[in-house]
């Protein structure tokens, strides 16, 4: 004998759909950013507009290379060199994907065809040779074209009499590039020796978290005047790579640009905001203003 149907009221109603009373995380994400170094949440249009410097603690977030260009040259007057040339795949390296691979995710990522932006400009109307490095290309490496880019810039400044600041935020030597790449040390280096033997004009080496390796131990270092961000990560290896080198603990604080200014290695610690600022005031009183 078959059961009587079951009155609907004794039926469970399916639940209701639960109101999201916050945004989803992709949304949120979108809109606000938390400070690494207070923790603190800010409004990211309002981060921008103080070029990813913490209101708050000062803490300087990351930026690209055209930014920090825009905020220190006069606007309008900046002129790029040598954005057309383009790095090669000659040792046709391979790790865990080919470099040829490497370098066309890196171009599609960023719209640049290396990690180097350079040309001419001017700084509260004094004509100066710049470039900056742009971190996101393959973490700011140095190869072949980076080193000629940054020889020619060298080059240029010393044949036009005008000085030179570079803003460096690199991982170091490029790997994939091998020798080839180990030698941008030496002709940067040796170009750098023109401008001042020959032209006597001053280099400016503005130092950004991070300028490690083949960078730091070239013309990073080398400048008439060392400039740094708060906080930056600057040095030849990483902490971590001394410490199991060595068997020893570290400093508090150790290759922070706080730590090499009280070490005699960087002049002058400035704020992103002030760097403009300080660098036209600079290089009044080093060439003057024409």
């Amino acid at each position: 004998m078959s059961e009587a149907p079951k009155p609907r009221w004794f039926e469970q109603a399916p639940p209701e759909p639960q109101l999201r009373l916050r945004p989803q995380e992709g949304a949120v994400a979108l809109l606000w950013e938390r400070c690494p170094g207070c923790r603190a949440v800010h409004y990211k249009e309002a981060l921008r507009e103080n070029h990813q410097v913490c209101p708050k603690c000062g803490y300087h977030m990351a930026i690209g290379g055209w930014e920090r260009l825009e905020l220190i040259l006069d606007a309008g007057s900046f002129l790029r060199h040598d954005g057309s040339l383009e790095p090669q795949d000659p040792l046709e390296f391979v790790d865990s994907k080919p470099y040829a691979k490497r370098l066309r995710e890196a171009q599609k990522k960023t719209g640049e065809k290396d990690a180097w932006i350079g040309g001419s400009g001017q700084i509260e109307g004094i004509a100066v040779q710049i470039g900056s490095f742009d971190f996101r290309f393959m973490g700011g490496s140095m190869g072949s074209v980076v080193g000629e880019a940054i020889t020619r810039l060298f080059e240029r400044a010393a044949r036009l009499g005008q000085p030179a600041v570079v803003v460096s935020a690199s991982g170091g030597a490029r790997m994939q590039e091998g020798v080839l790449s180990l030698m941008q040390m030496a002709r940067t280096s040796a170009a750098l020796g023109l401008l001042r033997d020959e032209a006597k004009m001053p280099y400016i080496s503005v130092l950004t978290h991070p300028t490690t390796g083949g960078v730091a131990a070239s013309f990073a270092m080398l400048g008439d005047l060392i400039l740094a961000e708060p906080n930056a990560l600057v040095g030849f290896a990483g902490p971590r790579v001394i410490e199991q080198t060595i068997g020893e603990n570290l400093p508090e604080g150790f290759q922070t640009s706080e730590y090499l200014l009280g070490h005699g290695m960087v002049d002058q610690i400035v704020s992103r905001l002030e760097l403009r600022r300080c660098l036209s005031r600079t290089l009044g009183m080093l060439v003057g203003r024409r």
